[in-house]
């Protein structure tokens, strides 16, 4: 495993102004992952986003850092509603005055990627998703918020209507894209016709240690939202009532998940980072049914020494190495469907020693913050002359 992590001198004068924005911050996830790993690379750079809804538990890695944030921040139910108005996060992210600086970077999930820069400010924009709920999953978010018909339906698909059209023209605004995944690279290709070059995000691999403590049940990590799939992983294991199940995480689906949760299904709903990863530690293999543009809680549970089941699209294809290479990290099933499931845990527990909890972690070395660092200082150097 890779030594501590020490950021490089910055090759560029310190004198030089750098804006960082992204598009909100309500909890410590992959985006907020990326922004901390770049401002370890440029520790003078100032903060801007649309939201700034972090609890204090979770604010440790901003180290003081103030955050401009847009009138979002001021709307009195945005806290809990920021989704409802979405329509108006185009507006938000284009107030931001960057006068001054000499390098915009943004880190987008929805909207950042749209900051208007003027024309001798170079802009580096991190795409981790065009954003599904308008493009490719329209319709499945439509259904899952009982949209698909009527006036209110028409009304949300008039205004997703107008934020694709918004999107793709935000898309030509960065001098330089980089995209989480060849999956995601995609994406930005077919939606805003422009070449992104992949550099996966940084995962801080450093905290994790092989562990070769006893491998007890099977384990489901992250928030219980529809979209992560959760629901299938559990109805898989009221099947497979001799393999226990760890659930872990917390979420609107956690009640319904409990009622129909046999006895071999444990959850734990308050889930510290340290007995997160403890928990992976000591998991047989990490059970995963979403599409993922990257997924970095595979990676982790792949850091740790634990093999991963996973559905067999989008950035997983590119994290997981699938059986039945020579030293296979994890175990692909190829539809969402607790069939599907039953049959990947199955096949693995027929095959468990021919997986390698080394093999795991010499994996998951391949998106350490180091390389992140690396590729990311290149690609700002390229496009901007600055590093």
């Amino acid at each position: 495993m890779e030594g501590p992590y020490r950021p490089e001198r910055q090759d560029a004068s310190t004198s030089a102004r750098i804006a960082v924005v992204c598009d909100g911050f309500l909890t410590y996830g992959g985006s907020e992952r990326v922004v901390e790993a770049i401002l370890r690379i440029h520790p003078h750079a100032d903060l801007f986003a649309l939201v700034d809804f972090l609890p204090p538990h979770a604010r440790g890695w901003l180290n003081g850092r103030q955050v401009r944030t847009s009138f979002l921040q001021h709307v009195p139910f945005a806290r809990r509603h920021l989704r409802k108005l979405v329509a108006l996060w185009p507006l938000a992210i284009e107030q931001f005055d960057f006068e001054g600086y000499d390098l915009v970077i943004s880190v987008q999930f929805a909207v950042a990627h749209g900051v208007l820069t003027k024309p001798y400010q170079p802009h580096v924009a991190y795409i981790s998703s065009p954003m599904r709920y308008a493009w490719d999953l329209q319709d499945d978010h439509l259904r899952q918020d009982g949209l698909a018909f009527g006036m209110l339906g028409f009304t949300t698909r008039r205004m997703l209507h107008k934020l694709r059209m918004w999107d793709t023209l935000a898309g030509q605004r960065p001098d330089a894209i980089a995209a989480n995944s060849r999956f995601v690279a995609e994406r930005v290709r077919k939606y805003y016709s422009r070449k992104g070059v992949v550099i996966y995000p940084p995962v801080f691999i450093d905290r994790f240690t092989y562990s070769t403590e006893p491998r007890d049940f099977y384990l489901s990590l992250g928030r219980l939202v529809p979209h992560k799939r959760v629901d299938l992983i559990v109805e898989a294991f009221t099947r497979m009532t001799d393999l226990p199940l760890v659930v872990a995480g917390s979420g609107p689906m956690l009640k319904a998940l409990r009622k129909r949760a046999t006895a071999n299904i444990t959850f734990v709903d308050e889930v510290s980072m340290p007995e997160a990863d403890r928990l992976m530690g000591k998991a047989r293999a990490y059970l995963h049914a979403a599409v993922e543009d990257f997924g970095i809680t595979p990676v982790e549970a792949q850091a740790t020494g634990t093999p991963v089941i996973a559905l067999g699209q989008g950035g997983l294809r590119e994290t997981i190495v699938g059986a039945p290479a020579t030293e296979p990290t994890g175990l692909f099933f190829d539809r969402q469907t607790p069939e599907a499931i039953v049959d990947a845990v199955r096949r693995f527990e027929a095959c468990r020693g021919s997986y390698s909890g080394e093999a795991c972690a010499r994996n998951a070395e391949r998106f350490s913050e180091r390389r992140f660092a690396s590729e990311f200082r290149k690609l700002v150097r390229e496009a901007t002359g600055l590093s």
